[in-house]
């Protein structure tokens, strides 16, 4: 059962006095981001381009800002503006996304590409527009519309929760707090520059108020802070139990052809990974150890065991089994292809389908070092 907010004979946060003096902090302290227009450039009156904005905080949804970082310039060179992406084939997409994980989120980007590329003025300006766009929720539309529009929207994501909880010393479990810390939020956010606020509300989680060790002494906002008046910034945000994920194992089968070819497919457009680029594989069933179900391979072959690999999802975690067989020249079965091994490190193979092709054949899925 979740506990209320403690300690409310502590004074509040000044909601002017916190904006004013986080701004300040970031204006001397803000990340330096591919995506990023600086606090000085802003005030001369440089505006964030709302394609970079929205095209970063897609990626950056469960994915770190150093992870991002080197996706982000590749689609700016491959498609620099909305209208780019929105030409660009399902396959080259899918292709550029393969690494960062979360699939859908390449589907729907570029979903949200072809329809925003149709509308006469690019992105809607307004929470409620960005959220009717394929894949933009609460948190994308708010972020997109405070920081590419100036509108004053309350941006939250891990790192605001987690300053926002010590804040106000929110003793509300996670995920349950969500709405309390949304409101929270709303009240400190700045008419001017709402943008920035939000921004800064990031930074600070990522580089001051971190999940472990908060640098405490360095904190921009330590006297307005509830949590450290009350001792125990680092117990807090409070989060509800985690159960055990659900395991499943399977098969993959690596077949390898003469020429160094190996047998790939591409998974359905729905599900998970949808899209991507697999070898064949069995089906995933429940359980540890325990196969169960159809465990056949493509087709007739001395399939030899060439290790094993696990994977984390989101709601599971995966064992496969791989398994190799060298062939000559073999024609593709039905709905699967060979792909030259020059070729394999630029399908859309998702981190799990690397792991599986490494085991069979190391190196196979590293793209070659550019000549110098």
């Amino acid at each position: 059962m979740a506990t209320a907010s403690r300690n409310n004979a502590l004074p509040r946060p000044v909601d002017g006095g916190v904006a004013a003096r986080l701004l300040a902090w970031y204006d001397d302290h803000h990340r330096d981001l591919p995506w990023r227009v600086s606090p000085a450039d802003l005030a001369r009156g440089v505006r964030p381009d709302p394609y970079h904005v929205w095209l970063s905080e897609v990626m950056l949804q469960q994915t770190t800002v150093e992870a991002v970082k080197p996706y982000f310039r590749d689609f700016l060179v491959k498609w620099p503006d909305v209208k780019a992406l929105a030409a660009a084939s399902n396959d080259d997409v899918m292709r550029a996304w393969a690494g960062l994980g979360y699939y859908s989120r390449a589907r729907n980007l570029k979903a949200c590409a072809n329809l925003v590329a149709t509308l006469p003025d690019s992105f809607p300006d307004s929470e409620d527009g960005l959220r009717a766009l394929p894949g933009i929720g609460a948190y994308t539309a708010a972020a997109i519309a405070a920081i590419a529009f100036g509108r004053p929207a309350a941006v939250v994501d891990g790192n605001v929760e987690r300053v926002t909880a010590r804040l106000f010393d929110i003793r509300t479990p996670l995920p349950e707090a969500k709405p309390e810390i949304k409101e929270h939020v709303a009240t400190l956010v700045p008419v001017a520059r709402p943008g920035d606020f939000a921004q800064a509300m990031m930074d600070l989680g990522a580089t001051i108020c971190t999940p472990k060790r908060p640098r405490c002494m360095l904190c921009p906002l330590r006297e307005d802070c509830r949590a450290v008046l009350s001792g125990d910034p680092e117990l807090l945000p409070l989060k509800a139990p985690k159960g055990d994920k659900p395991k499943r194992s399977g098969i993959a089968y690596v077949a390898v052809r003469s020429d160094g070819a190996v047998l790939m497919r591409t998974r359905a457009e729905k599900g998970l990974l949808g899209g991507m680029t697999e070898v064949p594989t069995t089906g995933w069933s429940e359980g540890r150890g325990g196969l169960g179900g159809d465990t056949r391979p493509p087709f007739a072959a001395d399939w030899r065991k060439a290790g094993s690999i696990e994977h984390v999802f989101t709601h599971f975690a995966l064992d496969l089994e791989v398994r190799r067989a060298d062939l000559g020249r073999a024609a593709a079965p039905a709905g699967h292809r060979w792909v030259a091994a020059a070729d394999i490190a630029g399908e859309a193979l998702p981190t799990v389908m690397k792991k599986a092709i490494e085991a069979a054949i190391p190196g196979a899925t590293k793209k070659p070092r550019s000549a110098t």
